[in-house]
C-alpha cells in the first residue's frame, strides 16, 4: 500500500472552525499537516497557504473530484465574505509538478475575489501555451499567477528558476535584477 499524499495548511487569522471545514474536504484525499504561524504581512488580517502535492491538471480534478473542488472553492469564498470588503485575506495555492504552479489570491473586493477563485481551474487550458519551452525562460521551476481585475482573468506574474526570477509584463518575460547586499 502506498503512502497517503500529504498536504500542508499554513495560516494565520483563520478560525479553528474555518480550518476544520476546509480540513474536512481535504482529509478524504490527503493526510493534512497544519501549521498556524504568526502574522507576517501587515496588509492582511488572514492568510492561508495550501500545498497540494500533485500537478495542476485535469487528472488532479478528476482524482480529487470536481464536486469536492467546488466545495473547497465555496469555503475559500466564505472566508472572504466573513472578513468583509477590505484587504483582509490572502490565499496561496501551490500545485507541485515539473513546474510548480502557484495561485495568489489577494484581491480586495469580494466580487473579484470570488471571480478569481471561480476561474482558477480555467488556467488548465492555458498551461500548454504559458509553459511552452519556446516562450518561457529556461530552467523555470515555478510559475506564479495573480488575478488581474482589469482583464478579469488570471495572468502570469512571476517565474522562478534556480538562480533567477522573471516577471511577465505585457507579453514578455523580463529578468528581475536582484539587489546585491554590500
Amino acid at each position: 500500500m502506498s503512502e497517503p499524499l500529504k498536504t500542508k495548511l499554513t495560516y494565520y487569522g483563520i478560525s479553528p472552525w474555518e480550518i476544520e471545514v476546509l480540513y474536512g474536504f481535504l482529509n478524504s484525499r490527503f493526510t493534512i499537516v497544519q501549521e498556524e504561524i504568526e502574522n507576517n504581512d501587515e496588509n492582511f488580517v488572514s492568510y492561508l497557504n495550501i500545498d497540494i502535492p500533485l500537478e495542476f491538471n485535469e487528472a488532479f480534478f478528476k482524482w480529487f473530484d470536481f464536486k469536492r473542488w467546488e466545495k473547497v472553492k465555496d469555503v475559500l469564498k466564505e472566508y472572504k465574505r466573513r472578513r468583509g470588503s477590505r484587504n483582509a485575506l490572502k490565499i496561496k495555492i501551490n500545485f507541485e509538478g515539473n513546474t510548480k504552479i502557484v495561485f495568489i489570491v489577494d484581491v480586495v473586493e469580494r466580487q473579484w475575489f470570488n471571480n478569481a477563485i471561480e476561474k482558477m481551474d480555467f488556467v488548465i487550458e492555458l498551461l500548454p501555451h504559458h509553459l511552452d519551452p519556446e516562450k518561457i525562460p529556461k530552467g523555470i521551476r515555478e510559475v506564479n499567477y495573480k488575478f488581474d481585475i482589469e482583464s478579469v482573468r488570471w495572468r502570469l506574474d512571476k517565474a522562478i528558476a534556480k538562480e533567477k526570477e522573471y516577471s511577465f509584463r505585457g507579453d514578455i518575460w523580463k529578468e528581475i535584477k536582484k539587489e546585491i547586499d554590500q
